[in-house]
């Protein structure tokens, strides 16, 4: 085995006899025994360090007392001050009582951190926004989660962010958070599991549609899967122009229509009902018949592989269209549905082609939005996100395997940012405007700024690399997992 093991040529380091769902089950296995061990190596994954200068003690005078009396009174006088005298108008807090994180469902609070802190690493390298995790306790005396416990905290600590993201917040507890937050707090709040998948999915879906010759108002869609983020895709794609009578959701009792008195008979699926309302109008039970000869199937359920039936694929239109995107494991692993006839095929991961992860979207949108202070986050803005990351992409050239940018592709997010700033002024939601030019370079700055920031501290020594027998130890360990299977 090499001494060098690149992350993006795992595979080649596999025995050659593995088959196409060895590959990827050893893919993830690798994954997650790496994973382990460099969090650990590291003590997670982020840090804070001063943006301002120190060349002597003194300079304390200023940044700290008697001089920062003057900050306090400031912003005392202005509220609003606070975004350009503090670090508030650049920081997010992602927000999460760890209920339903990735695929492993409640992992008790703390149990989200590595995710959460996951976001905020991916918001400053991709998009140049600070972020710090917060896991709360949501439980009440009774032990079950109080979504007002949630929402009680987030009022409280809005004044210290510029944004909030919310995460891994189960179902129905996460649409009364979010409505309720985004009604209630001065400041975008956005719930990345259900809008940002959205908004990726529908930059992945624009591009998809192009390269097989259909239109979104004409093509059939099912979305397997009925909770916080297939629910906000199915609103996201009628508001672009998807045609509801040819749109059906599914979730583990059947079909989403107007008879399914289960969920108009339960308050807290409001948004469920909705869409039983808008969605579905021949009321089709069963999943397996909506997909014939569906061009699109979207599918956020759970952990597969096999929660997607190959004969379901097999039994779609011409040219369909597959989104299997469940975290870590994807419904239906890519091989599998191309082998039965899919077109194209994406997933969550950014180890198989066509990546349709919220990793692409949320960076640029949130700094967007902190750009011109944005005071929330509309569907209109989204839509304006998932048409930038899409013609970026058609720009930049798509295929099959590539329908949209990934996140090594650093423009994007720059774009995506001036789109962004540009829908909020036009929302009347900012509190500043800022020409599309200058949120462009305002936003490219900052992410080229901590991009040469890491390269320093590596450079120097101060980020040290791991040792590679931590890497190799997980390679070998995942490989011997499946050879045992």
């Amino acid at each position: 085995m090499s001494s060098s093991i690149s992350f993006d040529r795992i595979e080649d380091f596999f025995p050659p006899r593995f088959n196409g769902e060895e590959r990827a089950r050893a893919k993830t296995a690798f994954f997650k025994r790496v994973s382990l061990a460099l969090h650990g190596f590291y003590n997670g994954k982020m840090q804070t360090i001063p943006k301002c200068a120190l060349d002597e003690l003194s300079w304390f005078n200023a940044w700290y007392t008697p001089g920062v009396s003057n900050i306090s009174t400031a912003i005392r006088d202005d509220n609003d001050m606070s975004f350009a005298l503090s670090n508030r108008g650049n920081l997010v807090a992602v927000v999460s009582d760890s209920t339903r994180v990735l695929g492993d469902g409640d992992c008790t609070p703390p149990g989200g951190l590595g995710v959460m802190e996951g976001k905020a690493l991916l918001m400053k390298y991709l998009g140049g926004v600070d972020a710090t995790a917060l896991c709360v306790d949501s439980r009440g005396k009774d032990g079950k989660n109080d979504p007002e416990k949630l929402i009680e905290f987030v009022k409280m600590c809005q004044h210290s962010f510029g944004a909030i993201n919310l995460e891994d917040i189960s179902q129905p507890n996460c649409f009364r958070v979010l409505d309720e937050l985004c009604k209630t707090c001065d400041i975008p709040v956005w719930h990345d599991d259900a809008q940002g998948t959205a908004c990726v999915i529908l930059a992945g879906l624009i591009n998809a549609l192009k390269l097989v010759g259909k239109t979104l108002g004409r093509v059939r869609i099912v979305l397997f899967g009925a909770g916080a983020a297939n629910t906000a895709v199915a609103r996201l794609i009628m508001a672009d122009g998807g045609n509801p009578d040819k749109i059906a959701l599914f979730d583990v009792k059947g079909g989403l229509h107007a008879d399914r008195r289960d969920i108009e008979n339960d308050p807290r699926a409001y948004r469920q009902w909705e869409l039983c309302l808008k969605t579905n109008p021949h009321k089709i039970a069963a999943v397996e018949e909506a997909v014939k000869q569906a061009d699109v199937l979207i599918a956020l359920s759970a952990p597969g592989p096999d929660t997607v039936k190959r004969v379901w694929v097999r039994s779609m239109a011409d040219k369909a269209i597959v989104f299997a995107c469940a975290n870590p494991v994807p419904e239906i692993w890519p091989h599998a549905a191309k082998q039965e006839g899919a077109f194209i095929v994406a997933t969550g991961r950014g180890d198989f082609p066509n990546q349709v992860n919220n990793a692409v979207c949320f960076p640029g949108i949130l700094k967007g939005a902190l750009l011109v202070r944005s005071r929330k986050i509309t569907d209109r803005m989204a839509i304006r996100c998932s048409h930038s990351i899409a013609e970026f992409s058609e720009r930049r050239g798509i295929s099959p395997d590539s329908i949209i940018a990934s996140m090594d592709e650093t423009e994007l997010f720059a774009r995506e940012a001036a789109d962004v700033a540009e829908a909020a002024i036009q929302e009347g939601a900012a509190r500043v405007n800022l020409s599309r030019d200058e949120a462009y370079r305002r936003a490219k700055a900052d992410i080229e700024s901590v991009r040469c920031t890491v390269k320093h501290l590596q450079e120097i020594g101060s980020i040290v690399q791991p040792p590679e027998s931590l890497v190799e130890k997980a390679l070998k360990e995942a490989i011997e997992e499946v050879r045992k299977r």
